[in-house]
């Protein structure tokens, strides 16, 4: 009996030193994240859920998953030196969000002689393609906050008539979120735009072109937002209108946005915004170390034309208690 126990003392410790011997045997894989900048709290997590990913992911895969991390400040330049370096360091798949859509085009040729994947996140280059990009799907996250848009106004009985403030003109994501908008709202016969205000990103314009919008058409009742980060500019802008109130109230403006950013967040818990699609920094950082294993095993990471995008979720404020993983909220 006595010798039977030893065999099986024996054998529990020969299969946990096989166990332990295959958790080492995992394969170490380095992911170089060449940041632009960290400007804003998205950056932040969008590092965070990868690093989380790279946890949950890398293991699946066979890998043990490890970030050398840097920050160009804005500067292309650094970022140019900072993405040299990781491939000096010989990593194994470069993740770029570039400063400059021309100048990352160098990066992505210098990652290619020295035979290193190069995914560009977030942003696009203009020149040189990488073997992957991943990011938001704007055009298709403006369709989803469109139609959900339309079903609530014709839900509501309402004949809904729109100020649009548009982002650059020379930036395809403002141009997909038009077009998008457009395309599902055109159709519709209890959606008119009164006015599209191209806003250049600038927090002042938004303001401007709403207080210019509504004065020139009193009679608007809603507005679609090409992104809220400048939320707190249409605000102020409203209120100055008297026409600042959350859902329910006579002065109430429908409003449709796009990314949810964490003042909006709030708002829209408050009844003021009525809905929108995350950019959602969580799908994308999943999709990224998802694309990133699949490159470092030499397969395709089969994305559309356009690239891995990942669309979004619709938020409006009857579910916005239940949306996990949404950066802006945590």
């Amino acid at each position: 009996m006595l010798r039977a126990r030893e065999l099986a003392v024996a054998s529990i410790a020969v299969a946990g030193f096989l166990y332990a011997g295959a958790a080492v045997a995992a394969e170490k894989k380095v992911i170089g994240l060449a940041w632009n900048a960290k400007e804003n709290a998205i950056v932040l997590a969008w590092e965070r859920y990868m690093q989380q990913e790279a946890e949950i992911q890398g293991p699946e895969a066979g890998f043990d998953l490890e970030f050398v991390i840097n920050v160009a400040d804005a500067d292309p330049t650094r970022q140019a030196a900072n993405i040299e370096d990781l491939i000096n360091q010989d990593v194994d798949v470069i993740i770029a969000r570039g400063e400059d859509s021309a100048a990352i085009g160098a990066s992505i040729r210098a990652a290619a002689r020295a035979g290193i994947p190069f995914i560009t996140f977030d942003k696009t280059s203009s020149t040189s393609q990488p073997d992957a990009h991943v990011g938001g799907d704007t055009y298709n996250q403006a369709i989803t906050t469109s139609e959900a848009f339309v079903k609530m106004i014709e839900d509501k009985g309402i004949q809904a008539k729109c100020i649009e403030l548009q982002g650059a003109l020379k930036d395809n994501n403002a141009v997909y979120r038009h077009d998008a908008w457009h395309l599902v709202t055109d159709k519709s016969d209890s959606v008119e735009t009164l006015q599209t205000v191209p806003t250049e990103w600038n927090p002042e314009i938004f303001r401007s072109g709403t207080v210019n919008g509504f004065t020139a058409h009193p009679e608007a009742n809603c507005m679609f937002l090409a992104s809220d980060f400048p939320i707190s500019a249409v605000r102020a802008a409203l209120e100055s209108l008297d026409r600042w109130a959350p859902v329910g109230e006579p002065n109430h403006v429908y409003i449709a946005t796009q990314d949810l950013f964490p003042e909006a967040v709030t708002l829209m818990e408050q009844g003021y915004l009525d809905v929108g699609t995350t950019y959602d920094a969580f799908e994308q950082a999943q999709e990224a170390i998802r694309v990133a294993i699949v490159l470092m095993n030499g397969g395709d990471p089969e994305c559309s034309d356009r690239g891995c995008l990942k669309s979004g979720r619709v938020v409006t404020p009857e579910n916005i208690g239940q949306i996990e993983n949404h950066w802006a909220k945590e």
